[in-house]
């Protein structure tokens, strides 16, 4: 290792001077972005809906539901999104009518990926919210009924203030990861066509190391990856600790 010779900043200059440079960190921050966007709120509302749940046993059936995509492998997760969106056949265009091939379409991917995601996701997220919510101490919630709060006003005073801890982790820790879009299921579902917004830094690692053995290359790619995630999650711990700070629900 030390007989190398010292190439500096030459791969991070090849990186960035590439064609396609641009679209691939666009394309991960957009993917990364939105999937946050949508999967944040998502468990929490999910687990202030079943909070309120009386009814036991459609209570447990709806969270085995919910948690059961979360065991499912990405690439069986991947060939159902094929099936069901196969034009000839698939679920969504027999509903739809049309023969619509959505994998082909680079407009639709980001939905598709966020979707999925979400889908196989949530679940997992519902069960640490849960497991919060589970602490609360009921005479709260007796107390708050006798002084006559209705069920918002209690998730707004009681389960919401009891959660932000916990809502305050996963925000840092889901922006601290920002730039890391899931390989597996980008590679799985990308084609030719729709690369436009399937392009992201870390099938581009895999491609550079694996594929064409460039290992420093990729190496250095990968991180400088690694390094706009740790600039991102000391910054978005500053910020949440701020706003926790300053936030009150009374």
């Amino acid at each position: 290792m030390w007989g190398s010779e010292w190439v500096g900043l030459e791969w991070f200059e090849r990186f960035f001077t590439a064609p396609t440079c641009g679209r691939m960190i666009k394309n991960t921050v957009l993917l990364s972005f939105f999937s946050l966007l949508w999967s944040f709120p998502i468990p929490i509302i999910l687990a202030l809906m079943l909070n309120q749940l009386r009814f036991q046993r459609f209570k447990r059936l709806t969270q085995t539901v919910l948690y059961a995509p979360h065991f499912i492998s990405t690439m069986v997760i991947c060939g159902m999104i094929r099936i069901f969106l196969s034009p000839s056949g698939g679920l969504v265009n027999l509903i739809a009518g049309t023969s619509i091939d959505f994998l082909t379409e680079a407009s639709a991917f980001r939905t598709i990926y966020i979707a999925s995601g979400i889908w196989q996701d949530a679940g997992w997220g519902v069960i640490v919210y849960m497991a919060t919510l589970a602490n609360v101490d009921t005479s709260l919630y007796e107390a708050a009924k006798v002084d006559g709060a209705s069920m918002f006003q209690r998730i707004l005073h009681i389960d919401i203030p009891e959660l932000t801890s916990i809502m305050v982790l996963n925000l840092i820790m889901s922006a601290g990861g920002l730039m890391n879009v899931g390989f597996e299921k980008v590679w799985l579902l990308q084609t030719d066509l729709n690369k436009a917004t399937s392009d992201v830094i870390a099938v581009y690692v895999y491609q550079q190391g694996i594929e064409n053995a460039k290992y420093s290359y990729s190496t250095a790619v990968g991180l400088f990856n690694t390094a706009v995630n740790i600039v991102l999650l000391i910054v978005v711990n500053k910020i949440a600790g701020k706003i926790s700070e300053d936030t009150s629900f009374v």
